[in-house]
């Protein structure tokens, strides 16, 4: 006798089921899990990064680390908080490492990068609004992070400071210099 998979709202298997399908080695479960939550981890990769091509990069290495570490997966939260939760460790790690290949610190005092290009067919005329995923791409890294988490993702200063290795003083005054930067560029 057969055993229905548990579905969910939209008639789709459940998470839970998928999970438990994907953990017995079902790639095409698996497959489902990934199509359920990419383009949210996509999105968060891409805030954190600031960068398409790396956030597609960093947006496959989560979902590969999810699938090595499955078994690791208990179920105590939803399998989509469970690997976003891993798409932030990934893109944090991943930034971590960029600042020890580069090993320099990078000032915006330039707020000019932060503008809008000028709109296509006018050429030389400014856009009269600016592209605040293009503003918030051109924070420096340390402070597009603890934005990113904090005010588009909504984690406290501590949990922000356990994920990012520093105090949850440094997180405030880096969220305060992003949101005045942010705040100039949009009144330019």
């Amino acid at each position: 006798m057969d055993i229905a998979p548990v579905t969910g709202p939209s008639g789709d298997a459940a998470p839970s089921h998928l999970v438990a399908l994907s953990r017995g080695g079902d790639l095409a479960a698996f497959e489902r899990l990934y199509r359920q939550n990419v383009n949210r981890v996509y999105a968060l990769c891409l805030r954190i990064s600031g960068d398409p091509v790396r956030a597609h990069d960093l947006t496959q290495d989560a979902f590969v680390r999810a699938w090595e570490n499955l078994n690791s997966f208990r179920g105590e939260s939803a399998f989509s908080t469970w690997v976003y939760r891993l798409a932030i460790n990934v893109a944090l790690a991943d930034r971590r490492s960029e600042e020890r290949r580069t090993s320099r610190v990078t000032a915006v005092k330039d707020l000019s990068r932060l503008e809008s290009p000028a709109t296509p067919g006018t050429p030389g005329t400014p856009e009269t609004g600016i592209d605040l995923e293009r503003a918030i791409a051109a924070l420096p890294p340390a402070l597009r992070t603890v934005f990113v988490l904090h005010d588009v993702e909504g984690y406290p200063h501590q949990e922000i400071a356990n994920l990012t290795g520093q105090t949850p003083a440094t997180a405030r005054v880096q969220l305060h210099r992003a949101r005045k930067l942010l705040r100039e560029a949009l009144n330019r």
